[in-house]
């Protein structure tokens, strides 16, 4: 049964998320609880409090995106869930519940990699065809170069031997001693700051492969941060912020356009939260257009954790003829988008 309406849970770290899409992949909804403000005071995600407002949260989310939609119980032919990479306590929350809808209908599930649901989502809302091309996934637990051929068909070509991207950008947010979530406090700064103030690492740009590396970065800056004392001025810590963010992006895109130049791809995506940073992706249309291939950026509000990139990826599954997962399918914590080349 192709037709009907998919119902997407993810819950595989801090954010309770809830979506509706039609045959088509067409988002009719999607609504996401935010845990950041719970979890701020600890500087990071606490996993005992993000399951518990999972719990909390998850029924009065699917009541509300199917009353604000006016779509009725009987009219849902597909239920999914993030299975993983993600928290185990919290994916289960998402997992089981899904499961139990699916069964109580007697409807397929669909057991999404989290992964695959940022990757695809730069397509959401622009096309239900997966054409290939070279995609760069940049989120706070993950920073990866995927080669993709279609849906389902996708071969890892580069990750991160340490910290992700968002990982180092928050991390270096909780030096400075900036808001939690750190990454969004830094891109403030950074606009006002001047982006060569400080010479930090490019670590692993001229390796000859896609592999990166932010720790050293984040070290450079922890060094730079004790030669400045307890009370630099605003004005050094926006051009700290700022250099900080030029490494990692010069990194980024040095190391996507590389991977797109080898596989001769005419396309880029770059999904994920950090994806959200607008002088990322200035940095990626502007390369993208001077070398004459296209460039897809996920919406912001697909970008950060949500559930409408968790149907649209079902959908698309759906589409291929891919009838759903089995209900004994467990979650993993460490799941794996795809094979290394």
């Amino acid at each position: 049964m192709e037709g009907g309406i998919t119902l997407a849970i993810e819950t595989s770290c801090d954010e309770t998320a809830v979506a509706l899409a039609d045959a088509e992949g067409c988002i009719l909804v999607s609504e996401v609880a935010s845990q950041i403000a719970i979890h701020a005071p600890y500087g990071g995600v606490v996993p005992e409090l993000a399951s518990r407002n999972h719990n909390a949260d998850l029924r009065p989310i699917v009541q509300h995106v199917l009353a604000k939609t006016g779509v009725d119980w009987s009219q849902i032919s597909a239920v999914a869930a993030t299975s993983g990479p993600g928290l185990a306590s919290s994916l289960l929350i998402g997992d089981t519940t899904a499961k139990a809808m699916a069964a109580a209908k007697g409807c397929p599930f669909y057991s999404i990699n989290h992964m695959e649901g940022h990757l695809l989502s730069p397509f959401i809302g622009v096309r239900t065809d997966m054409p290939p091309h070279t995609a760069l996934i940049v989120s706070g637990g993950h920073t990866l170069l995927v080669r993709v051929r279609g849906v389902g068909d996708y071969a890892l070509l580069g990750s991160t031997k340490d910290d992700a991207a968002g990982e180092a950008f928050d991390k270096v947010g909780k030096m400075i001693g900036l808001p939690y979530p750190g990454g969004p406090e830094i891109a403030k700064r950074a606009a006002l700051g001047n982006p060569q103030a400080y010479d930090f690492p490019r670590s692993m740009i001229d390796s000859g492969d896609f592999e990166f590396s932010f720790s050293g970065l984040k070290t450079a800056v922890l060094y730079q941060l004790q030669k400045l004392g307890d009370s630099p001025s605003e004005e050094v810590i926006q051009d700290l912020c700022a250099s900080f963010q030029e490494a990692v992006v010069e990194v980024l895109v040095t190391k996507l356009f590389l991977a797109a130049e080898a596989d001769s791809s005419s396309l880029v995506t770059v999904s994920g939260g950090v994806s959200c940073n607008v002088h990322l992706r200035n940095h990626i249309e502007t390369e993208a257009e001077s070398r004459g291939i296209c460039s897809l950026l996920a919406r912001p509000d697909f970008s950060t954790d949500n559930a409408a990139m968790i149907a649209y990826a079902a959908v698309l599954r759906r589409r291929k003829g891919i009838l759903g997962s089995s209900l004994q399918t467990d979650i993993n914590p460490n799941l794996a988008l795809a094979d290394r080349v």
